[in-house]
Order: structure tokens, then C-alpha cells, then sequence
């Protein structure tokens, strides 16, 4: 009996963990670790130096732009006939084809 191609060598490895892969009751977790400590009397500590702390560098003279333009308007709420909404496939059609033309 030989073990199957993909169980050889080191690329079964690389693959992702799964549940489907391990035995019952394995929990792979979020990835997110701990920021602090359980005390004795159910209460919870926050340990500084396990908080995560994200520095962002000056964006004075930042070529790049973000993903949004800026010609998007906010919209609060709206106006629609009677017996439509936001969700209405019919009000979702002719508001698509008035904005982005037709096909």
C-alpha cells in the first residue's frame, strides 16, 4: 500500500489546516492571540506589552490615492414610489441603468 501523491513529500504541509484534517475536537482558533492574563477571581487583565500597537508613518507628500473616489456623495435614506425600497429589484435595475448606462 503506498501513500497517496499529495501526502508526499513537503506540499501537504504547505496546504491549509483544516478540521476535516485532525481528530476530534480541534479548534483552530482566530489567530488573534491574548492581550492580558485571567485572574484567580474571573477577572481579566490587559498586559500592555501584549497589546498591539500599529504605527503609521507621515503621509505628507503621499503619491498614492485611496480606492474611493472622492465624487461619491453620502446618502442618507431615499426617496422611493409606493410599495418599493433600497431592495426592490425593479428600483435596483433602473437606478443602475440611469447611473451606468445601458449593457
Amino acid at each position: 500500500m503506498q501513500p497517496t501523491r499529495v501526502l508526499l513529500g513537503m506540499r501537504y504541509r504547505k496546504l491549509r489546516l483544516t478540521t476535516k484534517d485532525v481528530n476530534k475536537g480541534f479548534y483552530k482558533g482566530t489567530g488573534s492571540g491574548s492581550m492580558g492574563r485571567h485572574t484567580k477571581h474571573g477577572g481579566y487583565i490587559i498586559e500592555l506589552a501584549k497589546v498591539r500597537t500599529y504605527v503609521c508613518p507621515s503621509l505628507e507628500g503621499f503619491k498614492l490615492t485611496p480606492f474611493v473616489t472622492e465624487n461619491v456623495r453620502p446618502t442618507f435614506g431615499g426617496k422611493y414610489p409606493a410599495g418599493s425600497g433600497p431592495r426592490d429589484p425593479a428600483t435596483y435595475l433602473s437606478r443602475w441603468k440611469s447611473e451606468n448606462g445601458l449593457d
